[in-house]
């Protein structure tokens, strides 16, 4: 089995919750799967034994939850070693972290923003160099949603766009996190999309996300994509080409079925993208 993604596929998230739906799944219902390995690292039993048999069957990505690139305290570089050895298991091609912290003196549990400053983009920067060198590959960050800005020195578009140039790595480019942080903090998701340095978009993610008012969006991951996430996701494939993306559910799992219709409007959204641009070079 090649684990080398083409451009044109989607993946779905393996969660504990669909594995019996996942081993069971007919083939061509996705391309790949993606997994936190902080969520599986020396996972034994059944779980373990269903990884391995899922891996076995399909190329597998990593996302990670807990680097905390952003973060003050050191990188745990025993960690840093055990995740090595789970890419390298699994022969995983595509590893991502977020860009944002996720502890400080003790695990916060959730994703912080950093703020938007040049001191930040060296400090980010250089962990996440830090990161390549310690797991011998390249990896992607990805854009994360944030409802609080700590401090803004610069726009969120160039301060992704710079600590990329730094660090030298790829983008995760998620188009629903694009999309709450245009509503929630009022700028224009297209323009934040074009301004993206497409040779360096990896892959996208899209999920769903949770309504709380006209002007307050909430990342949650937990509900079907929405119809303008949908057409953003056509605007990042019609500005930057196709790359493989995932579809991001964490609860709330509706049956297989479901989720694999949503595989399919992605697959819908490439053929078209292709087709698009077959057209444009012949027209």
């Amino acid at each position: 089995m090649s684990t080398t993604l083409s451009l044109n596929t989607v993946g779905l998230g393996l969660r504990r919750a669909l594995l019996d739906e996942l081993l069971d799944a007919p083939a061509g219902t996705f391309d790949f799967l993606e997994c936190a390995p902080d969520n599986w690292i020396g996972v034994g039993g059944r779980y373990g034994e269903a990884l391995q048999t899922l891996s076995s069957r399909h190329p597998i990505t990593c996302h990670g939850l807990s680097l905390s690139l952003g973060g003050m305290a050191p990188l745990d570089d025993t960690f840093l070693a055990r995740t090595r050895r789970f890419l390298d298991r699994h022969r995983v091609t595509l590893y991502s972290e977020h860009l944002s912290y996720c502890a400080d003196d003790g695990h916060l549990y959730d994703l912080m923003p950093i703020p938007f400053t040049e001191e930040a983009i060296h400090h980010v920067a250089a962990r996440i160099r830090q990161v390549q060198d310690a797991l011998g590959r390249r990896i992607a960050v990805e854009n994360v949603s944030y409802y609080a800005a700590p401090y803004q020195a610069m726009a969120e578009v160039d301060f992704v766009s710079a600590v990329l140039d730094e660090a030298d790595c790829d983008l995760l480019l998620d188009v629903n996190n694009v999309y709450v942080n245009a509503i929630n903090h009022g700028y224009d998701a297209r323009a934040f999309l074009a301004r993206m340095p497409s040779a360096r978009i990896a892959s996208y993610h899209i999920a769903g996300h949770y309504d709380e008012a006209d002007d307050l969006k909430v990342d949650t991951h937990g509900a079907p994509v929405k119809d303008d996430v949908w057409s953003l996701l056509a605007a990042a494939y019609a500005a930057h080409g196709v790359r493989p993306t995932l579809l991001e559910r964490d609860f709330n799992f509706p049956p297989l079925s479901e989720l694999a219709a949503e595989v399919q409007r992605i697959r819908d959204l490439q053929a078209a993208q292709a087709i698009g641009r077959t057209q444009a070079t012949h027209g």
